[in-house]
């Protein structure tokens, strides 16, 4: 695999070395770790895997070695953890940190400092956080909510007319439409304009080329890439490029014209740390603008898709959780902020997706101190592994023998109380977890229930889930039959002043759009 520049120090002690850090380097007792049969001598544990599912083969060597394992790829050894027990242990802050390896720190020449992908001895890292932190406090999605409405008013207009046209819908790239305009719009006032292209807007393309990208340097030798991985690379640096000028030419215009109504971009723009005085430069603005864009859509959209193919593969689910949308929300036009926390069955629907399907597949921990994991594997300093998020989703100690099944009432209140703690992690954990994941949660909410109070959704009955990766997790060629569950209802204005239908459909946009 690839390497990658990593953080030279973290917390007391001397430098640790520079470079990939293989488990050779930190687990003193990685033979008693096990590793899949077969093993090739240069090679590693390639037999019977795929480059483009490099997260499906983990899952299905997890589930033949157990809680911890380990994988050679060209000489580079890769401990992964994935028991309830180990991965609670790593969520200790006071031993464990986030480690930006793998695909994340191949993603450093687009995000470079960003709260994403900084090391946690990068001083932007906290900066960013404490200046960005209030943008998503109550009083700010409040804000954002109205916008949020408009946007997915631009949906259900998309959806009526391919259900009046007799045609399927293509979930994941309609949910990448709604989940790239709604970041946009509420953080930065910009409006890519998806949902009059016929084509994804050439920003989503370049972003795609450079997760896929990201995650194929994983895939081949370090020394190797650059003659294996020529052309490949090329195109990455014209999409790097690409991104680059997008935000550009946006934080230029809101320089120029200086109107944000506070969002984020204003925030990075013109907010000082608190205590410090400091502020983003213009290099990090941009890298925390590509940040939001990218983690911003990318993963919410998974999250919706993979929600909206299990309420069509249960029409009883569905039918549940749409009765719950017309309880709660009656005949009011466009629901309000605080209407959407009350769907609470539909939220735990969104719930069980993420449990089964995490957009945001893993995350790595290394250890701050010396230590031993869960009280059976020592650990060097520095030491690190991949907590695999879906299998930690689906261990049968937590989550019972049925943990590959699709139950939303797994959420329900009393089970989520007795279930032990950091067994649930779509967001990450600790100091470095998702500073979005309440924006997501209240937008994906938001957007369920509106599709559930409007359609019927049919699941085409020769479609079988294909998760496609690129370092986030999407379905692959999934469409939806939708049927007409209300009437068009007549327009209204949401708050925001747009004209919406009374579900929140097709909005007649102004110049502001």
């Amino acid at each position: 695999m690839a390497e990658t520049a990593t953080q030279t120090t973290t917390g007391a002690g001397s430098p640790l070395p520079k470079g990939f850090r293989g488990a050779e380097q930190g687990w003193p007792e990685l033979h008693r770790i096990p590793h899949p049969p077969r093993r090739l001598p240069l090679l590693g544990d390639v037999l019977g895997v795929d480059r483009r599912t490099p997260l499906q083969d983990s899952m299905r060597f997890a589930r033949q070695l157990g809680p911890v394992f380990r994988r050679r790829a060209f000489g580079n050894e890769f401990v992964f953890v994935w028991g309830a027990r180990q991965a609670a242990d790593m969520a200790d802050e006071t031993r464990f940190a986030k480690h930006v390896g793998l695909g994340v720190a191949n993603l450093r020449p687009i995000a470079g400092d960003g709260l994403f992908t900084a090391y946690n001895h990068e001083p932007n890292w906290q900066l960013a956080h404490d200046v960005l932190a209030p943008g998503f406090s109550r009083e700010a999605m409040e804000g954002y909510h109205a916008m949020m409405l408009s946007v997915a008013g631009r949906l259900t207009g998309h959806w009526d007319r391919e259900l009046a046209a007799g045609r399927w819908v293509d979930v994941p790239g309609d949910m990448t439409k709604l989940t790239l305009e709604t970041i946009a719009r509420t953080g930065f006032g910009h409006d890519f304009g998806s949902f009059e292209r016929d084509r994804p807007h050439p920003f989503v393309t370049a972003m795609i080329g450079t997760l896929t990208y990201a995650q194929r340097l994983n895939s081949v030798p370090g020394p190797l890439a650059p003659l294996l991985l020529r052309q490949a690379a090329r195109r990455n640096a014209a999409d790097i490029s690409f991104l680059n000028r997008t935000v550009d030419d946006l934080v230029a215009e809101r320089r120029a014209s200086g109107r944000g109504d506070g969002d984020l971009l204003d925030r990075m723009l013109e907010t000082a740390h608190p205590e410090t005085g400091e502020r983003l430069s213009a290099e990090n603005v941009r890298r925390q603008v590509i940040t939001f864009l990218v983690a911003g859509h990318e993963t919410t959209s998974g999250a919706l898709s993979f929600a909206l193919h299990y309420l069509a593969l249960h029409p009883e689910i569905a039918a549940r959780a749409a009765a719950e949308v017309d309880r709660v929300w009656g005949d009011t036009p466009a629901p309000d902020y605080d209407q959407v926390a009350k769907l609470r069955y539909v939220r735990r629907v969104l719930d069980e997706s993420l449990r089964l399907w995490p957009t945001a597949p893993a995350f790595a921990r290394e250890a701050r101190v010396d230590t031993v994991l869960a009280g059976d594997h020592p650990m060097r300093r520095g030491a690190w592994a991949l907590v695999l998020t879906p299998m930690l989703h689906r261990d049968p100690e937590v989550w019972g023998p049925d943990a590959e099944g699709f139950d939303p009432d797994r959420f329900e209140p009393r089970a989520a109380r007795g279930r032990a703690p950091h067994t649930f992690k779509p967001f990450g954990t600790g100091a470095r977890a998702c500073i979005g994941r309440q924006f997501a949660l209240h937008e994906a909410t938001l957007v369920l229930g509106l599709l559930l109070r409007r359609y019927g959704l049919a699941a085409d009955p020769e479609y079988r889930l294909r998760v496609t990766e690129r370092l986030t997790l999407m379905p692959d060629g999934l469409r939806l039959r939708l049927e007409r569950r209300r009437p068009a209802p007549a327009p209204v204005t949401v708050p925001d002043g747009t004209a919406a239908s009374a579900d929140g459909g097709c909005p007649v946009h102004g110049a502001g759009d």
